[in-house]
């Protein structure tokens, strides 16, 4: 399966919906999956007419991770110098959206914490099972979890490898937006559609300050955040937003 088959792209004004597609595979993440999705983000991250990505999967569910016979006869599954996936270890520059149906299982789940924000259907399954198996959630998922649910609550389901349904995780801040069964990627395009109407600009140097700065000491803060921010403040963009304002009509951004 090439690239082109393996992943569809799709382009909703602003927006590029990325779809990993094999279902009869629980969409497992293969070469031609993973460099196709390397290649959607490379597209997203590089056309200027393009503010967000949503992620999401064919058939039953979002991804269950590493195809384990693609593992076995030595094919890769890190797309170009993105990683596993050709996500995990750089994503992209611009907000991207996981939206989710039915489960997101060991790599796939570490896909979609890879991504900003994430959409999850109801009863949709979340887990991290590597454990069960003598493997390790060695993609990002041991980073990130951490980062988006309580510490214990991220302990427990890494090292029992247990799933966490989207209810629940969506109580405790992991999921952003529940949807309905099937409707996930839906209510993942409102959610892209509200992003994409701010100024490209800024929204790009606020994933990218929101992202670096989680190392960054207090006394730093300012100074490399305007090293960042600075150049959009200087923005025609900045100049149209706070004009539309005052003529209280809609801006038009132009990306500069």
């Amino acid at each position: 399966m090439t690239p082109e088959s393996a992943v569809l792209t799709e382009r909703r004004d602003r927006v590029l919906v990325v779809t990993i597609n094999r279902p009869d595979q629980r969409n497992a993440i293969n070469a031609a999956v993973a460099d196709g999705i390397a290649a959607a983000l490379d597209q997203l991250d590089s056309d200027p007419e393009l503010s967000v990505g949503v992620l999401t999967g064919t058939g039953k569910g979002f991804s269950a991770g590493m195809d384990l016979k693609a593992f076995v006869v030595g094919e890769s599954s890190d797309g170009r110098d993105r990683g596993f996936a050709g996500i995990t270890e750089r994503p992209a520059e611009k907000p991207l959206i996981a939206a989710i149906e039915g489960f997101a299982m060991a790599g796939g789940l570490e896909i979609a914490l890879a991504c900003d924000l994430i959409v999850a259907s109801r009863g949709a399954r979340l887990a991290l099972p590597e454990a069960k198996r003598s493997l390790v959630a060695s993609a990002g998922g041991l980073l990130r979890l951490p980062r988006v649910l309580p510490r214990t609550i991220a302990s427990e389901l890494a090292l029992t490898g247990e799933p966490i349904e989207a209810e629940r995780a969506y109580e405790l801040g992991m999921v952003n937006r529940l949807a309905e069964p099937g409707e996930a990627l839906q209510v993942a395009l409102e959610l892209a559609g509200a992003i994409a109407a701010n100024g490209p600009l800024a929204v790009r140097a606020t994933k990218r300050i929101l992202q670096e700065s989680l190392d960054w000491a207090e006394p730093e803060f300012f100074e490399r955040q305007e090293a960042i921010a600075g150049p959009v403040y200087a923005s025609d963009d900045a100049r149209e937003g706070a004009t539309a304002f005052a003529e209280k009509r809609s801006p038009v951004w132009r990306g500069r």
